[in-house]
């Protein structure tokens, strides 16, 4: 085989080693090796006096510990957060009668998703106004509708 093809590239690697780290560190044994570093930490504080090596010791472990798990916890939020949006934004794609405005909507400025947020917020209270719950509509028919409500209503006569 081509050595070209047998080797993958190391920002793979590294994919497949935080895939694999953030697996197991989510696992019942690693916190099981957690809890038992830090009572075997705690249980040797007598036997080393207390001392500032031995505080050292674990101050320096857990704060490796930490730096390296922020940047797990956020690739896996990235990871899981980019993966809804695209499941969402199917949803939205396929639906008939949902506003395509909203694929991909994370990628709006605060400022426009203030402003939709505004739109939503007026259809939720129309929402709330309508007697039948089982109906669903767009801002726009919202509007619409309630406008009509309002309109005085013509007797036949």
């Amino acid at each position: 085989m081509d050595r070209q093809y047998r080797r993958r590239p190391i920002s793979d690697r590294l994919e497949d080693l935080s895939a694999a780290v953030t697996r197991w560190t989510g696992s019942t044994p690693a916190f099981a090796c957690a809890l038992a570093v830090v009572v075997g930490w705690a249980v040797l504080g007598p036997v080393f006096h207390f001392s500032n090596t031995w505080q050292l010791v674990v101050n320096t472990g857990t704060t490796i510990v930490t730096f390296l798990m922020v940047f797990l916890i956020q690739r896996t939020q990235n990871k899981d957060a980019l993966a809804i949006h695209l499941k969402l934004n199917e949803i939205v794609a396929a639906l008939d009668g949902a506003s395509n405005r909203l694929i991909e909507v994370e990628a709006l400025s605060e400022k426009d998703l203030q402003t939709l947020e505004s739109y939503y917020s007026e259809l939720a209270e129309l929402a709330r106004n309508e007697h039948d719950l089982a109906h669903s509509h767009s801002v726009e028919e919202a509007r619409q509708r309630h406008s009509n409500k309002q309109r005085p209503r013509r007797r036949a006569g």
